[in-house]
């Protein structure tokens, strides 16, 4: 094997021994012991105009077979959500349509598929609270037409309209009870998007969390769970101790997703991860292990990503998307590093550095000469070179 040539802020080159390609195994039966999503990005034409404001063009191709790879693993998609540039450079007809070819190809294998439905749609940054509920309707009925599972999103227009914890509560009502199975809730926290800053009604997390519980409590037939990504698990086992019976805790911490998912011998998270996108074989292998009753080859497996895991989603974390397609591209899922609206170069040669020694470190290199070959090709074009 060769080795990998890295660079630190200062410009200063080091190397690092290239581990060979992990050993995993995709499952031979459905994953039992956890429920996992693996929350999947977009892959643009690297033709087109990918550049701030311009609308997306997708390369479909590479972006269904990139959702191909995810549920090959045993894990579902969890698509149109803020890993898809939702917010960020995928636009509405985009999102639409993205949602309407991930449910066909969901279909036609069979593979476990929810959707993000928000009220993007709306191009007015300020409406009514009528028109919030009217915006979430609206996107509902276009996701369960399709024949996808709904995570019911984080809404800008909410938080902007809302003046108290009951104004959540009757937007989520209203929508709830138009919904034909149950959903599953998103709370998005500061951190992921500024704007959703105080959702559900209090930058308290503990007054937040009881609004949640309130809303679960009274619509508790018509929500599947609630993904929390707070990026505090202390939080989020808080909100798990207090779900009702049949309610789930799907976490979107990133940052402590391993003793979560593993849990504390009565309650543990499924999960739906940006994070799991980027190392869908690690968290599928991992999961295996579980399902085996092996909690330390779970643990052997999981806790290396980790550390990657909180590089890629590292302060401003709405940039972790980059991270993401990087890791793709390092992979072979796509032919080029670049994304929707230009956000490829939200993340520094260094940060992109660490990703691929830490990735190195926790066997998340598929194929690990590949990745060796196009991160060199990366730092000769920025003038790096051995």
């Amino acid at each position: 094997m060769s080795d990998l040539l890295l660079v630190d802020p200062t410009g200063r080159t080091s190397t690092a021994e290239l581990r060979a390609a992990p050993a995993f195994t995709r499952p031979a039966a459905p994953l039992a012991s956890r429920t996992a999503y693996a929350a999947a990005h977009v892959v643009p034409r690297a033709a087109a105009e990918n550049v701030p404001g311009a609308p997306a063009d997708i390369d479909w191709d590479a972006t269904l077979a990139f959702r191909h790879h995810v549920w090959s693993w045993g894990l579902g998609v969890a698509d149109a959500m803020d890993t898809a540039q939702r917010n960020m450079g995928l636009d509405p007809p985009a999102t639409r349509e993205l949602i309407a070819r991930s449910a066909r190809e969901a279909a036609f294998v069979g593979g476990a598929l929810v959707v993000g439905v928000n009220t993007d749609q709306v191009a007015e940054e300020s409406i009514a609270l009528d028109r919030v509920v009217d915006a979430y309707l609206e996107q509902l009925a276009f996701a369960e037409d399709a024949g996808a599972g709904v995570v019911l999103m984080a809404s800008r227009h909410l938080a902007r309209a809302a003046d108290t914890p009951a104004d959540y509560e009757r937007v989520y009502r209203e929508v709830l009870a138009r919904a034909s199975r149950p959903v599953v809730l998103h709370w998005l926290g500061a951190a992921f998007d500024p704007m959703l800053a105080g959702y559900f009604g209090s930058d308290d997390v503990a007054t937040a969390t009881a609004t949640v519980i309130r809303i679960i409590e009274e619509n508790v037939d018509r929500v599947d769970g609630i993904k929390m990504s707070l990026l505090d698990a202390e939080a989020e086992i808080a909100v798990r101790s207090r779900l009702p019976d049949g309610v789930t805790l799907y976490t979107g911490d990133d940052f402590n997703y391993v003793r979560l998912i593993e849990g504390d011998g009565e309650r543990h998270s499924d999960a739906l991860l940006g994070a799991f996108a980027a190392i869908a074989p690690n968290a599928s292998a991992a999961i295996q292990a579980l399902d085996r009753s092996d909690v330390e080859g779970y643990r052997a497996i999981l806790e290396p990503t980790e550390a990657l895991a909180r590089q890629v989603f590292a302060a401003p974390t709405f940039y972790y998307k980059t991270g993401v397609a990087f890791l793709s591209w390092l992979n072979g899922h796509q032919d080029a590093f670049v994304m929707v609206g230009g956000l490829h170069s939200a993340r520094s040669l260094p940060h992109l550095s660490e990703i691929v020694r830490l990735a190195n470190e926790a066997a998340a290199l598929e194929r690990p000469e590949l990745a060796a070959e196009r991160w060199h090709a990366l730092l000769a074009l920025h003038g790096i070179a051995r």
